[in-house]
């Protein structure tokens, strides 16, 4: 996943009210020399000095930053000569420099290690965000500027980059609303600004639903869970806190042997933030779709799913649509065969029940056990954490494009947790910095992202400095950091995003690295997790953590032969969840919906995806990937961009597979245009048609 704070900025198309000016003379005296934000750091890169920051540095230098850049704007517009190339998007791409900085680390951390201080400011300046988005989007002296420059586009004798920068403007403006009338204006500044409000409350309610959602168990409930996952949640006062995560399904339902306590981990996780308390999020969804729908009628369309997808590489809710219908029915109906296999398993063992959803991962296990000869436990010693990222991940980074990386332990980190590396090409000429946060805890968001500190532009002269973060299971003190084979692939996952904003060479910001549509951006990330299967890499990193041992042929073949099971319930999970978001979003604004639970299962019911025993990834009140983290509308864009991966993948494989030729050719033609180029166009051009389904479909077992 992305997180992208630009969203926040007005930068990108987002949410807004208010005027900043309402709070910048109260935050005044706040804001000096001794702000550590004030100028750009002098670390290498220009990354942040995590050792001087404070919380209450935070909102003067927002504050500011937003100031200074409304500043430089009107610098801008209030220009009396004509509006020129130069003068207007370069000027404006320059703008907004204090409030990038501030922000991006802003977002990092009220993402990974946040606090009460941090959140209460998140949800004070969230309608300052938005406002600051609509006096940039909705300016109109600026938008007259953009818009005289894209009537003279064919005289103006552009790069193609700058053709795109124009053009990304011109569309992203009218977009956002610049072509309504000034009272429509207004109205859109309220909506928005109660939007970007009610999307904060969102995250906040779910953060602490989440922690608070955690269960405790007497050690003799936790039959079947290994020694250091036992250690690792054993608390002061001899219980064992197993925290959630944030999808349906928690990774220990695999192991639990005591069907009670599978009940209370899988009710715990689906029901965390429905509690009727002030953490229950589903007050704030209905008040969500329906301002979304709002906004969506007032921008001149017919639902918000309409208004998100028209920058989209799918265009319109039907493209989406037609998509969820070629997997459906064959996805369901794999996932229908899956159950009633699990079901005469529980029926052979001589206290038969019902199979529950509670209960698949558990017996599913057992099959994969019986047919493929696996046991999950028995592969985990391969895969210790820091051994997957430098032998695996990296490794295949050098392979792939002959990146080397050095360790950092001289820059100052936000966690102790956190690791430091300095990437290389292999003419030895330097990349940027990658900043790694792989372990849970109460701080953290849930989930796996990928996001900049700095992000690379030749104009502003600067280089990309990544993140990545996960929430693995730390280990007990002395213990290895072992994760199992899903967490080896999000790792691969997420430094495919890391990977698509190294690679990143454009002049201007707004189209660098992986600004890109949604259902694109995750084409890099999904491409990458194919080699943490390929043998030549697994082999360097499925290491024993105890003996040194690589993982032996047998095992991995078994392996790798499992791979193929579960595959129904797993694409079933994901296109229920895609439902969900699909249904929220087209809701028109004549819309009543009073409950939140009635809607979703009749939306599942609607779309065909309503089995019982396979939830969606996602239930509503904690999809906070459609509620807070930007894919409003957008949760196909993992489906839509996994077509592109397969496809993308059966070229490599046609080519000669893991060459250093086909990597260039992938971060030459692909991976290093950012948004420079319209991306139909640069995918076609690179694969020399169009994308097809078939790959996926294939590896998907949907099809032979």
């Amino acid at each position: 996943m992305i997180f992208n704070s630009k969203v926040l900025l007005g930068v990108l198309v987002s949410s807004g009210l208010l005027t900043v000016s309402c709070d910048k003379k109260a935050e005044k005296s706040d804001w000096n020399e001794n702000n550590p934000f004030f100028a750009p750091s002098t670390l290498a890169y220009q990354t942040t000095d995590f050792s001087k920051i404070k919380n209450e540095d935070f909102k003067p230098a927002l504050l500011e930053g937003m100031r200074q850049q409304l500043e430089e704007i009107k610098m801008i517009t209030s220009n009396k000569e004509a509006a020129t190339f130069e003068n207007t998007l370069v000027a404006l791409e320059k703008t907004g420099q204090l409030l990038m900085r501030a922000n991006n680390v802003f977002g990092l951390l009220t993402g990974a290690d946040t606090n009460e201080e941090l959140q209460k400011v998140e949800e004070e300046l969230a309608k300052n965000f938005a406002a600051h988005n609509d006096a940039i989007y909705l300016n109109n002296a600026l938008f007259d500027r953009i818009k005289t420059l894209y009537n003279q586009k064919a005289d103006l004798k552009l790069d193609a980059e700058g053709i795109r920068l124009l053009d990304h403007y011109y569309d992203a403006f009218v977009l956002a609303g610049a072509n309504l009338s000034d009272d429509n204006k207004e109205k859109l500044k309220v909506i928005n600004g109660e939007i970007a409000t009610l999307n904060t409350q969102f995250s906040n309610q779910l953060l602490a639903a989440t922690k608070a959602g955690g269960v405790r168990f007497k050690k003799e409930e936790l039959e079947g869970l290994d020694a250091n996952t036992l250690s690792s949640y054993l608390q002061e006062d001899g219980s064992y806190l197993i925290s959630l995560i944030n999808t349906t399904q928690q990774p220990d339902l695999i192991s639990m042997a005591n069907k009670d306590s599978r009940a209370k981990l899988f009710h715990a996780s689906w029901t965390r933030a429905e509690k009727n308390d002030a953490n229950d999020t589903r007050a704030a969804i209905l008040k969500i779709v329906a301002k979304r729908a709002e906004k969506a009628q007032l921008l001149g369309y017919q639902n918000y799913a309409q208004w998100s997808l028209k920058d989209q590489m799918a265009q319109t809710p039907e493209a989406v649509n037609n998509l969820l219908g070629q997997l459906i029915p064959a996805a369901t109906a794999i996932a229908k065969q899956e159950a009633h296999d699990i079901q005469n398993l529980i029926n052979s063992e001589g206290n038969p029940f019902e199979l529950t959803a509670a209960d698949w991962d558990f017996y599913g296990e057992k099959i994969r056990k019986s047919k493929y000869n696996l046991d999950e436990n028995e592969i985990k010693p391969y895969f210790e954490v820091n051994t997957v990222l430098e032998k695996g991940v990296f490794y295949m980074a050098e392979q792939l494009y002959g990146i080397t990386f050095k360790k950092r332990t001289d820059l100052p980190v936000w966690n102790k947790d956190v690791v430091v590396y300095e990437l290389f090409n292999d003419d030895k000429t330097s990349i940027g910095l990658f900043y790694g946060d792989f372990y849970k805890r109460d701080s953290k968001r849930g989930g796996a992202w990928m996001s900049n500190i700095v992000g690379q532009s030749k104009l502003l002269n600067s280089k990309p400095v990544i993140y990545n973060v996960s929430n693995f299971t730390k280990p007990a003190e002395g213990q290895p950091a072992l994760i199992s084979f899903d967490d080896v692939t999000t790792m691969f996952h997420e430094f495919g995003h890391a990977l698509h904003g190294f690679f990143a060479d454009q002049t201007y910001p707004t189209l660098s690295g992986t600004n890109v549509s949604r259902d694109f951006v995750e084409f890099p990330s999904q491409f990458h997790e194919h080699f943490a299967v390929i043998p030549a890499v697994l082999k360097n990193y499925a290491i024993h953590n105890k003996t040194g041992e690589v993982m032996p042929d047998a095992l991995l073949q078994k392996m790798l032969n499992a791979m193929s099971f579960n595959k129904g319930y797993a694409m079933t999970e994901m296109l229920a969840a895609t439902s969900l978001d699909m249904s929220w979003h087209t809701l028109g604004v004549d819309a009543s919906i009073k409950d939140v639970d009635q809607f979703e299962k009749q939306a599942l019911i609607d779309k065909g995806v309503d089995l019982p025993q396979v939830p969606p990834r996602y239930r509503s009140s904690y999809f906070s990937h459609i509620f807070s983290g930007g894919y409003a509308a957008g949760y196909y864009a993992y489906l839509w961009a996994e077509m592109l991966d397969h496809d993308a993948y059966s070229w490599l494989v046609e080519n000669g597979g893991m060459t250093r030729q086909n990597g260039q050719k992938l971060r030459d033609e692909v991976f290093s245009k950012g948004n420079s180029e319209e991306l139909s166009k640069l995918y076609k051009s690179f694969r020399g048609q169009d994308p097809s389904i078939t790959p996926m479909l294939k590896a998907r077992g949907l099809i032979k």
